[in-house]
């Protein structure tokens, strides 16, 4: 009987509990798989090569990690911080902020849905090679592009558009309709494999990525093995790591490929680190978090890339004689097989390297449907609706929209979706929750010091900046971009000095030198920093690492001029090549539903009160008083030793009972 009873816990386990009543991981291990899960997908094992090849040696780590500490690290630092702070939703959690931010969390949220909806077919074709890969020999061997294209993609060719002088004079048409039998098969398998590691919540999701993710992380050595007995493969290798060309670092190509692939491969804009982390303990470690998922992320890739330029060493592909090129599905499902066909125990390398990528989407696949239904678990109709109920009926309506990308015009309309949504949703939606804590995060304090016309004309000239700066670039080059981006913010900035009131609360050391850096402080740097406060009395209790002083005005002023800059590339893009295909117009304008979703937001909050839990909708509301502790957060800290009252803070602010002398 206690056999059986062990055997329902592993199927059916019951979380624990935190002192709030809200699920916590098993462990903290648990938490950081789950994450890794989520951002080690298929962008680290087939995306990093590919844009690695086309900037091949070692100069690539330059901007590579100036982008994971200016870029990645700061957004993932503010998604954990957010989740873990406000243990909710991520549409709550941006709500406990500012109610018109609330539009920021659901954007983030419809990203991460449409990516999963398309991520899952793509799991269906590398299912379909791991299926063939126990036939001997290999079904792929000398016809690499037809067993991918003709046995596994299995769509009709498009018929190309006719654009005559700019104007599109017949627009992309695709004669396939039917659905792809198979597709559809590994599609339902892969979906229930996904409802089997969440219906039941964290509990369940926490053993099941000692497999989804564990499993990966041995077999990327088991590849890297095999990859390095290769002939040749240290030529490969020699691309990677061995060459150094430093003319490449003058090129912009370089530093919009680094920064795309970190911003992409670590995940954020999906919703699921903001979900995984309200299910920590209150007091978890979020900093050293951060940087451990960071790096195992990024360690991830970088290993994953000795095993691809190994094979690429190995087929003499020689990116700067030929000027060859790869692309995300090219290393995947061409480059790596073909190499597979010649090594030994090529069956046993095809089962290990399709079973590690599969695992690797399927954790990943979890991660993005997880903020959906956690979101829909804690809105106002499904509070009381049990959540395998939920999982359950969420997963058959994905499983339906995923049908049409397992039809034989899937792979096209797939390819225009993850195009749009890369280059559109994703970097606005991040922007977007930049841009939220750095103007509306406790706005009214900034308001009540340097007064309203101040705060408007900075607001407006820190937004507009960015715009215009792109705007400007694109037509008339990158300097003038840049001229009329700092010209305007600086130009804007000081006017907002001049206009503002002489603030009455006196902000930390060298800003409090005399009334204009007083002004330019609360103007510049007051939301963030007060927000990277107010989450340390949650995320740097006791002898947890504090967020840095730094990390907002790197948030502030490095990551959304850069994501601006990121996004703005999509729009010239599409005039070039997407606006003469029915399928781009489609995937171009399911993009801007993120957008959408943030404008109603901003504009009409309580439009989206459904999807805030009804108990945290007036959390935002909270009175509070310029430069002192958020009243909410510091109530979820009692009885930790570290923000009692009278305790300071990394700035010396002593802290009180916040609730006795705020007012709004």
């Amino acid at each position: 009987m206690s056999a059986v009873k062990k055997i329902i816990n592993i199927i059916n386990p019951v979380a624990d509990k935190e002192k709030d009543g809200r699920d916590v991981w098993p462990n903290r291990a648990a938490f950081i798989l789950a994450a890794m899960g989520g951002a080690v997908g298929l962008g680290n094992v087939l995306r990093y090569p590919s844009v690695v090849f086309a900037n091949s040696g070692v100069q690539w780590f330059i901007p590579y990690l100036i982008a994971l500490f200016f870029l990645g690290i700061p957004v993932l630092l503010l998604e954990i911080s957010l989740g873990q702070a406000y243990r909710a939703s991520v549409v709550t959690s941006f709500n406990s902020m500012h109610n018109r931010a609330r539009g920021v969390g659901l954007s983030v949220v419809l990203t991460g849905y449409m990516v999963v909806c398309y991520y899952v077919p793509i799991l269906s074709w590398i299912m379909h090679y791991f299926r063939t890969s126990f036939q001997s020999p290999l079904p792929w061997a000398g016809r690499g592009q037809e067993f991918y294209m003709d046995d596994v993609i299995a769509n009709q060719a498009p018929i190309p558009a006719i654009v005559d002088g700019g104007r599109v004079v017949q627009y992309a048409s695709y004669p396939g309709m039917g659905l792809i039998g198979e597709t559809v098969g590994w599609c339902a398998f892969i979906w229930f494999c996904v409802w089997l590691c969440m219906f039941k919540g964290i509990a369940l999701t926490g053993r099941a990525v000692w497999v989804t993710m564990g499993l990966p992380v041995v077999m990327i050595f088991v590849l890297v093995g095999g990859s390095a007995s290769l002939d040749r493969s240290i030529e490969g290798v020699r691309y990677y790591f061995g060459e150094w060309h430093g003319n490449k670092l003058s090129e912009g190509q370089i530093w919009q490929a680094a920064c795309g692939q970190v911003f992409f491969s670590i995940g954020v804009g999906f919703g699921y680190f903001t979900t995984y982390s309200s299910f920590n303990p209150r007091f978890a470690h979020a900093v050293q978090d951060t940087l451990i998922i960071a790096f195992s992320n990024s360690l991830y890739e970088v290993i994953a890339g000795f095993v691809v330029f190994s094979i690429i060493g190995f087929l003499r592909m020689t990116p700067e004689v030929d000027g060859e090129s790869l692309s995300t599905f090219t290393v995947g499902f061409l480059t790596y097989p073909l190499a597979l066909v010649e090594m030994p125990a090529s069956n046993f390398f095809s089962v290990i390297w399709f079973l590690t990528i599969a695992l690797l989407g399927l954790s990943s696949a979890v991660a993005l449907i997880e903020s959906f239904i956690t979101m829909i678990n804690e809105s106002a109709p499904g509070a009381r609706t049990p959540r395998w109920m939920i999982a359950t009926a969420l997963i058959v309506i994905s499983f339906l929209i995923s049908l049409v990308y397992c039809t034989e015009f899937g792979f096209y309309f797939l390819d225009a979706v993850d195009t749009w949504v890369n280059d559109v949703s994703l970097p606005l939606s991040v922007w977007s929750e930049i841009v939220s804590v750095s103007i509306l995060y406790r706005y009214k304090d900034v308001v009540s010091q340097i007064g309203w016309v101040s705060y408007l004309v900075y607001s407006s000239t820190y937004v507009l900046s960015m715009f215009l700066g792109v705007l400007v670039g694109h037509v008339s080059g990158p300097e003038a971009g840049a001229g009329m981006a700092f010209g305007l913010f600086i130009v804007g900035t000081l006017i907002s000095v001049i206009l503002a009131k002489t603030p009455d609360s006196v902000p930390p050391s060298f800003w409090a030198k005399n009334v204009w850096l007083s002004k330019l402080w609360w103007i510049t740097q007051y939301s963030t920093n007060q927000l990277r406060r107010d989450l340390n009395v949650i995320v740097g209790a006791g002898k947890n690492w504090n967020i840095p002083v730094y990390w907002g005005p790197i948030l502030r002023y490095g990551s959304a001029p850069i994501l601006a800059m990121v996004a703005s590339f999509a729009y010239p893009k599409f005039y070039e090549k997407g606006r003469m295909d029915p399928l781009h117009i489609c995937g171009f304008t399911f993009a801007h539903i993120t957008v959408v979703a943030a404008i109603v937001g901003v504009a009409l909050p309580r439009a989206l009160d459904v999807f805030v839990i009804p108990e945290k909708r007036d959390d935002w509301k909270a009175q509070y008083a310029p430069q002192v502790l958020m009243p909410t957060l510091v109530a979820r800290s009692e009885g930790h030793d570290n923000i009692e009252e009278g305790a300071t803070d990394d700035e010396g602010v002593i802290r009180t009972s916040e609730g006795k002398h705020a007012s709004n």
